[in-house]
């Protein structure tokens, strides 16, 4: 794990929207197109509003959540609402979507033909997750309905989880999507995460799930 802390939120927002861009670039330039998976929450909004207006070939990119609530897009839940409204903006707009939710009343019957989706866009080139103070990555909790079948190593893409304190059902990319990644960095703010991000070096995955990327991340953290 490669830790960089900044002065402040703002600093870090920024430089880290220009890391991931110059990445994305730079894939760019040695390949026909290139995977971007990111996380929801509140915590990377001003990533997306840096990143959006960046002089990309967006419409080579292929932009991913790497795990979305089971609720259509104008919940105030959605994943997918937060990057309408922050990521796809700007040059952004022209950025290719894979989206998850089908509009299904659960996941499971959809989770075939979003698996084979996601077969042509990965392995993934760029990976940003979070992590939240109980460890979780993605829809990776602790103790979650389904941790263990996304935890295994012939996981498929895409899988159902629940759990988590969540009141509807989720979709998470799997542990073998994740620690595939060409480059994967995790972004966390506030002291209560950088304790979390600690604690997890001395537990294993089913308690500190974070552990699946962490040796190979970069982390990203401002108080």
């Amino acid at each position: 794990m490669d830790l960089k802390t900044y002065p402040d939120r703002d600093v870090m927002m920024l430089e880290l929207a220009n890391v991931l861009a110059g990445e994305i670039r730079t894939h760019l330039s040695q390949h026909p197109w290139t995977s971007f998976a990111v996380p929801g929450g509140t915590t990377p909004g001003p990533i997306f509003d840096a990143i959006c207006g960046a002089d990309l070939a967006w419409d080579r990119v292929h932009v991913m959540l790497t795990d979305e609530r089971w609720v259509p897009e104008t919940s105030d839940r959605s994943n997918t609402g937060l990057l309408r409204a922050r990521l796809f903006q700007d040059k952004a707009k022209a950025a290719q979507f894979v989206p998850f939710f089908t509009g299904d009343d659960a996941p499971e019957p959809a989770l075939p033909e979003l698996d084979k989706t996601l077969a042509d866009v990965t392995p993934l080139s760029i990976l940003l997750l979070g992590m939240g103070a109980d460890m979780h990555t993605a829809s990776l909790f602790p103790g979650a309905e389904g941790l263990n079948e996304a935890l295994a190593a012939d996981a498929p893409n895409l899988l159902a989880v629940r759990g988590g304190n969540a009141p509807e059902p989720r979709v998470t990319l799997t542990a073998p999507v994740l620690m595939g990644a060409l480059s994967t960095h995790v972004v966390i703010t506030g002291s209560e995460k950088r304790a979390a991000l600690e604690k997890a070096a001395g537990l294993g995955v089913q308690e500190a799930p974070i552990n699946l990327v962490l040796p190979r991340a970069t982390v990203h953290w401002a108080e």
